[in-house]
């Protein structure tokens, strides 16, 4: 295992970890070089922020999606959504792959809608958006670029956002909310991404990061500490203020305060017997089966959007699925 005094190499640990498990074909994050940037075009404190999650509405038709149950596919969404964020909603991870062993009960660690209402209510910001805007995690970033992020500027564009905050969950998921922080800021909506996996977000290239070295899941906060949720909140709208060139990364001074050897066992096969990795193949198999039966239902019930711009002639379909890189 690699050293754990640094960050996560996330894109190496699941290359390596999907390698043990025999899937081939490894999975390309995305990597750009130039980066759109936009700067707040009003005071934060007037303006109108919107929150973007990976995080998904319970349903409890889709199993157990507790924080301690295993990784459930069957809980995924292929299409965005909107709730009203005046609202409280049960918005969960269940759906997403995580290391589940430090995960705590604590939505605050995922989804900080209550610490943007308390900024809100102290002036800090000047309005939440009307809706909370969900975002799926989809492996074809071609899908993500040319259909999801659009829909999910329309969405934004239409409740007048000035700045969003993006909150991505598993690897993919940063991955995700990377591709859709650069199409808002091309279209003139400041972002930052509140993330905890640095390489991914870097590789794929942001206007702003803030980056928590924690567990997945828990990029916005610690577990039942109500303190770092408001002051890792505020770093995150820092960061919108201050930057003043793309890439720009802050790191969080938070520390884990759970196991101190929590990385060693993110993505670890290391130390799998033939037996226990058989074991995880099949539980993959089965997740990608039930991944594809939520993708399916939802391109039968849906029309996918146009994308924002024409496909080439002769460009390949756009592909909403690869079994790896998760």
């Amino acid at each position: 295992m690699a050293d754990d005094a640094g960050p996560i190499a996330y894109i190496a640990r699941t290359h390596a970890w999907y390698d043990a498990l025999g899937t081939g074909n490894r999975y390309r994050y995305a990597e750009h070089v130039d980066v759109p940037f936009t700067r707040l075009a009003r005071p934060l404190a007037q303006s109108i922020v919107a929150l973007l999650t990976t995080a998904v509405p319970y349903d409890a038709s889709r199993g157990d999606q507790s924080v301690k149950a295993p990784y459930n596919a069957a809980a995924k969404f292929y299409a965005p959504y909107s709730l009203p964020s005046e609202q409280d909603h049960d918005l969960r991870v269940g759906h997403v792959s995580i290391n589940r062993r430090e995960m705590v009960d604590d939505a605050n660690c995922w989804f900080p809608m209550p610490a943007l209402r308390r900024a809100r209510a102290s002036g800090r910001v000047g309005a939440i958006a009307r809706h909370v805007y969900g975002v799926p995690t989809n492996r074809s970033q071609r899908h993500t670029i040319e259909v999801d992020a659009p829909e999910v500027l329309r969405r934004c564009q239409s409740d007048g956002v000035d700045a969003a905050i993006l909150v991505p969950n598993c690897p993919v998921c940063h991955q995700t909310m990377s591709l859709v922080a650069r199409h808002l800021e091309a279209a003139g909506i400041a972002t930052v991404v509140m993330g905890a996996a640095l390489d991914i977000v870097e590789r794929c290239g942001v206007a702003r990061l803030l980056f928590s070295d924690v567990p997945l899941g828990s990029a916005a906060a610690l577990p039942g500490d109500p303190g770092s949720q408001d002051s890792t909140l505020a770093l995150a709208l820092d960061l919108l203020e201050t930057a003043d060139a793309p890439r720009t990364t802050l790191w969080n001074p938070l520390r884990w305060a759970g196991d101190p050897d929590w990385k060693r066992h993110v993505y670890d096969g290391s130390s799998l017997t033939p037996s226990q990795l058989q074991h995880h193949r099949d539980e993959l198999d089965a997740q990608k089966r039930a991944a594809h039966q939520v993708r399916d239902r939802t391109l039968a019930l849906n029309d996918p959007p146009k994308p924002s711009q024409p496909i080439p002639a002769g460009a390949a379909p756009a592909r909403l699925s690869n079994d790896t890189g998760e």
